[in-house]
């Protein structure tokens, strides 16, 4: 037997200097990237810095500046009214606010108005995932009936006599025929690239720093990961990255089959893209079309349909606080100067 004692109070010291060293050690050894939290599954991810950019479209100024106003330009819709921002508005978290978009002669539209704001990360473009990039979703709703209602051909016509092709030629500078429509979709999908959102609650939580979300919403974001919530909303939108059936929409009866519109396929019906839930809390109503007017009616909707749970009256204000840390810090957009 050994002839030294030492006391509890040393031993514990000891122990806990000697773990914290471990862990030390672990984290020095490992990456560069800073360790995860234990509380927080590695299924979510910060949004990046910045969008990924399509070899055939880089990024420059001119384009930007181009995409930028014909974002706003309601010239390319039959009656001179409707823009893009008319449903995207980039001042109201890139979403209309309305059950369903209204188009020309007050057409509504067959699903609810989906955020324009970190679109750039999706999978795929529309509820319904029939486009795969921004470029190909930008001319989508310039020749839809029941939005802008223009042929490619009138809508060119519309930017020539408008003046447009001075700002075409410095945004493609050195192609041949740079005013084309396959540029105008470039552009807006150019400036589409801008609309990121940083900065959230959540995402400084996610890199350490413990004050930045109440005990409310740490209590939230657990019963979130623990629910199963995590299973399709992940990743850095916690959204946006799958389709999944939505029994809500079926059970309902709907005429929207979703993606079975898209592909023909049997096992698509009502099967629908993720929704990606950042800056969730201000781009209400909810789901494909817009029946939910409320986090809490959506909430309690999701567990239902999609989980067979009822999420009780204490549950949805824990997870209604959780998703309220998703809202970030907006860019600044203002109303371009238009050519006339």
């Amino acid at each position: 037997m050994s002839p030294f004692k030492f006391h509890p109070a040393i031993i514990l010291l000891g122990i806990i200097l000697l773990t914290a060293g471990s862990v030390a050690i672990i984290i020095s050894c490992g990456s560069d990237e800073p360790a995860r939290r234990a509380d927080v599954s590695p299924l979510f991810e910060p949004i990046p810095p910045e969008a990924p950019v399509p070899e055939d479209n880089p990024m420059t100024e001119e384009k930007i500046d181009l995409g930028h106003k014909l974002f706003f330009e309601p010239r390319l819709s039959r009656s001179g009214i409707i823009s893009c921002n008319s449903c995207h508005v980039v001042g109201a978290a890139g979403v209309d606010h309305r059950d369903v978009a209204i188009g020309e002669q007050g057409r509504l539209g067959p699903r609810n108005t989906p955020t324009v704001y970190n679109a750039a990360f999706l999978k795929a473009q529309f509820l319904d995932g029939r486009a795969e990039t921004l470029e190909e979703q930008a001319v989508g709703p310039i020749q839809a009936h029941e939005e802008m209602d223009l042929t490619p051909e009138e809508a060119m016509a519309r930017l020539e006599r408008s003046g447009y092709r001075p700002y075409f030629e410095k945004a493609f500078p050195g192609e041949e025929e740079p005013f084309t429509f396959e540029n105008l979709a470039k552009a807006i999908a150019t400036f589409e690239r801008t609309l990121i959102t940083h900065g959230s609650p959540f995402d400084d939580y996610l890199e350490g720093d413990d004050s930045a979300l109440t005990e409310l919403e740490k209590q939230g974001l657990q019963l979130f990961q623990n629910s199963g919530c995590l299973g399709c909303h992940h990743g850095p939108l916690l959204g946006g990255r799958s389709f999944t059936r939505f029994t809500h929409a079926a059970n309902k009866q709907g005429e929207d089959t979703g993606r079975y519109q898209v592909t023909g396929d049997p096992g698509d019906r009502y099967v629908f893209r993720v929704a990606p839930l950042r800056n969730v809390e201000l781009t209400y109503p909810y789901f494909h079309d817009g029946s939910a007017e409320t986090l809490e009616e959506a909430i309690s909707i999701m567990g239902e349909s999609q989980m067979g749970r009822t999420f009780n009256e204490e549950e949805v204000e824990k997870m209604v606080a959780f998703l309220k840390t998703l809202t970030g810090e907006f860019p600044v957009i203002p109303h371009p100067t238009l050519p006339r």
